[in-house]
């Protein structure tokens, strides 16, 4: 099988005026890191219609204004640019709607938004491989996707059936990021391996793929999301924040290569 790695060039798909390069991953503090340490034009596009979290992580809230063009506007806030379901509905209401109206949405919020320009659009994907994620790959222009695990093996299931996914559609795989890798202590800085150690280390090199880095457990992780400040931005010396400017750097580094490399392979079903 050839690696998912090896896959380039962006997927078939809308290409959004303004906006350079559309990454896939499950992380707002991977696009807060991408803005704050790297000075780039950053948008963030909160793609789970059903839990939408980013105006909560973001501390943004209202409903967006509408333009000359009709088109919305997207809240900004430590320099990026959001929209998500949230901002559309009340805060506590269920989002009780079937596959097609999902994917609906998630373009209404794609191409009805005033993004500008952009150096990376940042959409932040649920977990699984449903409608959501579909609607996305095939749907956007993305330049790849990053695939987001715990170390445990039950995890490492949905991430690999991710790279699939993905792979399947010709959407680059950026690489593999390890998430709550292990706690840190508050008291002595000692690590415990909570979820194992180094799953998804050992699951992109199976799989061929890069590994772009950890981010361990700290308590400011909990804290910052619920204050709706970054961590990247609240506590840049954090192990966290460190290992999300790391990782931000190597994104960086693999979307240039990958623009280099435009060929498409067929699709192996």
């Amino acid at each position: 099988m050839r690696g998912f790695s090896a896959l380039a060039g962006k997927s078939k798909g809308l290409q959004i005026p303004g906006v350079k390069d559309i990454i896939a991953v499950a992380s707002v503090n991977l696009a807060a890191a991408l803005a704050s340490r790297y000075q780039l034009a950053i948008g963030l596009l909160d793609a789970d219609v059903y839990g939408p979290s980013i105006p909560t992580m973001m501390k943004i809230s209202g409903k967006p204004d509408v333009n000359e063009d009709l088109k919305m506007i997207p809240k900004e806030n430590y320099g990026i640019k959001c929209m998500s379901m949230g901002l559309l509905v009340e805060k506590d209401q269920p989002i009780v709607w079937r596959g097609p109206m999902v994917m609906s949405a998630l373009e209404k919020m794609a191409k009805g938004v005033e993004w500008g320009k952009l150096d990376i659009l940042v959409v932040d994907m649920p977990p699984g491989t449903g409608d959501a994620q579909l609607t996305i790959s095939q749907r956007l222009q993305l330049s790849g996707a990053i695939i987001v695990s715990t170390p445990q093996d039950i995890a490492l299931l949905d991430a690999r059936r991710g790279a699939l996914m993905f792979s399947k559609v010709n959407v680059p795989i950026v690489g593999i990021i390890e998430n709550m890798s292990c706690f840190k202590c508050p008291h002595c800085d000692e690590p415990s391996y909570i979820f194992g150690e180094g799953g998804a280390r050992r699951t992109a090199e199976e799989m061929s793929l890069d590994y772009l880095g950890d981010i361990p457990i700290e308590m400011k992780n909990r804290s910052c999301c619920d204050e709706g400040i970054p961590i990247v931005i609240s506590s840049p010396e954090s192990a966290s924040a460190k290992g999300y400017t790391n990782i931000a750097q190597k994104v960086i580094t693999k979307l240039e290569d990958l623009a280099q490399k435009q060929f498409h392979p067929e699709i192996s079903l």
